[in-house]
């Protein structure tokens, strides 16, 4: 993992704040430097898990050098020197004072324990944080061939994080994390909302072909409109009723979805241009939404993450309740896809219907 920039005397640009965590850093090393034969009671960090470079190499070269004769130790620094030549090897700017300051700043050396753990708390942070952000970074990237299969597999590796920290952090019951969630992507492309039209188009004229495709939900859909209309359709479909556009649109009366914004007429226009098959629209609607909740899931833990507050043990309650939402989807696009060649034939909808294309650019735009 990336370290921040080590200081470097000949440059005058002002570095930020040390956070927290640098001052532990430091009371650590300070107590191994003056009692090195503390490093026997130091667990589960390791020189990654430092916040700079100077740190990470200062750790290393305690931790790979033999450790001093104690009586020695105390009457001269040949082994700080060799602590400082080593680590020197790795970064620029250590000096010797820099080493006596790191002595000097160490409370107690007998709670070197307690400042690793607080080191390695801090290292989970920022590992999650980083899976998170990685997470986001694949979601959006798209020149992906497969992005779902590549997304889910990042997804994969979040949680694989996430499990390492709860082995050493094992999450507590009733502790959650505070940090509100980010709101959800508000923008909504229009090839997302032509394709929904096309599905709701498509499922008005094929209604018999919705019972194969019943792991899309309403929450699949990119704005309430839509989402409301295909309520309207798997509701008439399971109470085996007439479905077209003019049953839907009563439907859609009945459920108080028309009001100043959305008119009778609109709806109608909406449904009047199906296309041949219903079932890879919906695919494709399954695929937006499960990207959708990836980048959420990524946004929230990120958060999370990036919340000073937030204790390792939050960070896991709260990761893997957000993994959970995504876990869910996940589960309903493996149905999905797994079912394709076992799909009955579709009907055909009336002949005004064309034949597939990659996007639904005839379905007319509903003012939201």
């Amino acid at each position: 993992m990336p370290h921040p920039r080590v200081p470097d005397p000949d440059d005058d640009t002002p570095l930020p704040a040390p956070q927290p965590v640098f001052h532990v850093e430091q009371a650590l090393l300070g107590a191994l430097l003056l009692d090195p034969h503390r490093l026997g009671d130091i667990t589960g960090i390791t020189a990654d898990s430092f916040s700079t470079a100077a740190h990470a190499a200062l750790f290393t070269a305690v931790s790979t050098l033999p450790a001093p004769d104690p009586a020695e130790h105390v009457k001269n620094t040949h082994w700080l020197d060799q602590v400082l030549a080593t680590a020197g090897e790795q970064v620029r700017g250590l000096t010797a004072s820099y080493l006596h300051t790191l002595i000097q700043v160490c409370p107690w050396p007998r709670h070197a324990p307690a400042y690793a753990r607080m080191i390695e708390a801090e290292h989970a942070r920022r590992r999650l944080r980083a899976a998170a952000e990685h997470l986001l970074t694949t979601v959006h990237d798209t020149a992906l061939p497969h992005p779902v299969d590549t997304v889910l597999a990042e997804a994969d590796t979040l949680a694989t994080v996430v499990d390492d920290i709860a082995a050493r952090f094992p999450p507590r019951a009733g502790v959650l994390p505070r940090t509100p969630a980010p709101p959800p992507a508000s923008t909504h492309p229009d090839e997302a909302l032509a394709e929904e039209q096309a599905l709701l188009a498509t499922a008005a004229a094929c209604a018999a072909d919705m019972e194969s495709v019943r792991w899309l939900v309403p929450e699949d859909f990119t704005v309430p409109l839509h989402a409301g209309l295909w309520q309207c359709l798997t509701a008439l479909a399971r109470r085996q009723e007439p479905v077209d556009p003019v049953t839907v649109l009563w439907e859609a009366q009945q459920r108080g979805l028309l009001d100043h914004t959305t008119t009778p007429a609109q709806v109608l226009r909406l449904l009047a241009q199906p296309q041949v098959s219903l079932g890879p629209w919906a695919e494709r609607t399954l695929q937006r939404s499960l990207l959708a909740t990836a980048a959420h899931t990524g946004r929230h833990i990120q958060a999370y993450a990036a919340d000073p507050a937030t204790t390792p043990f939050q960070l896991v309650v709260g990761a893997r309740r957000s993994l959970a939402d995504l876990r869910a989807i996940r589960t309903r696009w493996h149905h999905a896809t797994t079912a394709v060649e076992t799909r009955q034939p579709h009907r055909k909808p009336a002949a005004r219907a064309g034949p597939p294309t990659t996007t639904a650019a005839r379905a007319p735009h509903i003012p939201r």
